[in-house]
């Protein structure tokens, strides 16, 4: 082969960049252009670091506020009297997976690897144990196991992370052969088809659903081939189509969205009640009215956004909308700053996991899809959901700290990032 044909051949970099030149180029650089102070604080090393630890801490400490409100009612009635008892729950989650967190985000690249296989492998042995005797069924889902005095945990939220990490790490190992659709999706689809699978056979397709998402965000950072993604996008509209023909309760719920007087709940209309009761400026925290039922047992969970903008009305809402774009902000510039394949890779899927969720529970509670079934990111009660959103966060945190520019700043030292006196200004001649 002549050096001229080899200098045509694209590198895997400038295959991804021709894919998506938004990452590789605009959204790497993006705000950073200008003198203005936030372009300033935007070029800095560590900028993607502090806006995810900022955007994510705000979330969960707005989480466990509304927690707090929303479950009040629901766990008074289910716990005999009990108003604290989701509460405690999530602050025991919340105070094992900071630390999680705190842990993974100073773990280099090679270690997030080996956690992403023992993680697949533990993930599919949880969901495999859902149907054991140790499973619980609720509203229609098995999808919990029970685990003593912590109640239940729900397997696929760590399934989750799990495949973000073990799926990144084969991409990174076959970066050169990504061109080649067989080994680009052998055995990346396997993964995602084994632990799609049993998510399945758990009917609950909402969990599929952002899995499927995440494997197309993946697929489409790493400049998988058009027909590829199409193939996949109309097997995947079959099967989706095929799940919710082949079930009354789904087909119910399309049918209550496009016409909701023939709703068999009346919870998506009380939601839309609740953010319109809302106003501007909410009627404070703790004074919900759906709460005492009109959102029965998703003022928690699915329907605590609708809580937040009744409580905290509209100004609260986009509040909590910003902290998320500026979340999947900062992880689409750290996947495209990342020279390193396994991170940006890991970045995209954690990223995508999140802000398609939120999206995704935010559009049900505003009547813009059908009820899914998925909780909203650090915002929801629940201790494995809140567990394994930690979990990405601190994989974010440390692809962040793993940038080129971030990793020679935190290996020159604190005393080498102090400012240094440049120059020296002599006081005007003829004065004291």
């Amino acid at each position: 082969m002549s050096a001229q044909t080899d200098a045509r051949r694209p590198t895997d970099r400038t295959h991804r960049r021709r894919r998506g030149g938004l990452l590789d180029g605009g959204l790497s650089r993006l705000g950073t252009d200008g003198e203005g102070n936030l372009a300033r604080a935007l070029s800095h090393p560590l900028s993607d670091y502090y806006l995810v630890l900022a955007s994510s801490t705000l979330l969960v400490g707005l989480g466990v506020l509304m927690v707090l409100s929303s479950s009040s009612v629901w766990s008074s009635v289910t716990n005999q009297g009990d108003a604290y008892y989701y509460l405690v729950r999530q602050i025991v989650f919340l105070c094992v997976g900071v630390p999680s967190a705190w842990w993974l985000s100073r773990r280099n690249y090679s270690v997030l690897m080996v956690f992403g296989w023992i993680g697949m492998v533990l993930s599919i042995l949880l969901l495999v144990l859902v149907f054991t005797p140790l499973g619980v069924e609720s509203f229609g889902n098995r999808a919990w196991l029970s685990v003593g005095v912590l109640g239940t945990i729900q397997p696929s939220e760590f399934a989750k992370a799990s495949l973000v990490l073990w799926s990144a790490a084969v991409l990174a190992n076959r970066s050169k052969s990504l061109s080649d659709p067989k080994r680009l999706l052998l055995p990346f689809l396997i993964g995602f088809g084994v632990i799609e699978g049993l998510v399945l056979l758990q009917h609950d397709v909402g969990t599929a659903l952002i899995i499927g998402m995440i494997m197309f965000a993946m697929l489409w950072f790493v400049g998988a081939p058009v027909r590829v993604m199409a193939a996949l996008a109309g097997v995947a509209a079959l099967g989706v189509g095929a799940l919710v023909v082949t079930d009354s309760e789904r087909m119910n719920r399309i049918f209550s969205f496009m016409d909701p007087s023939v709703a068999s709940s009346d919870q998506p209309m009380n939601a839309i009640y609740a953010l319109a009761s809302g106003g501007w400026w909410g009627l404070g925290l703790g004074a919900s009215r759906q709460k005492w039922g009109g959102l029965y047992n998703g003022a928690q969970t699915d329907y605590v956004f609708a809580v937040l903008g009744e409580e905290m009305g509209l100004i609260g809402s986009l509040f909590v909308l910003l902290l998320f774009f500026v979340l999947g902000f900062a992880g689409l510039r750290i996947a495209a700053r990342s020279t390193n394949k396994f991170l940006g890779y890991a970045a995209v899927g954690m990223t995508a996991w999140i802000v398609v969720q939120a999206m995704i529970n935010i559009f049900v509670v505003m009547r813009l899809l059908p009820v899914v079934g998925v909780p909203l990111p650090f915002l929801s009660q629940g201790g494995s959901a809140l567990l394994a959103n930690l979990i990405a966060v601190g994989v974010l945190l440390s692809a962040a700290r793993q940038e080129p520019g971030a990793a020679r700043l935190l290996a020159s030292g604190p005393k080498a990032r102090q400012p240094r006196l440049i120059s020296v200004i002599d006081a005007p001649r003829g004065r004291n």
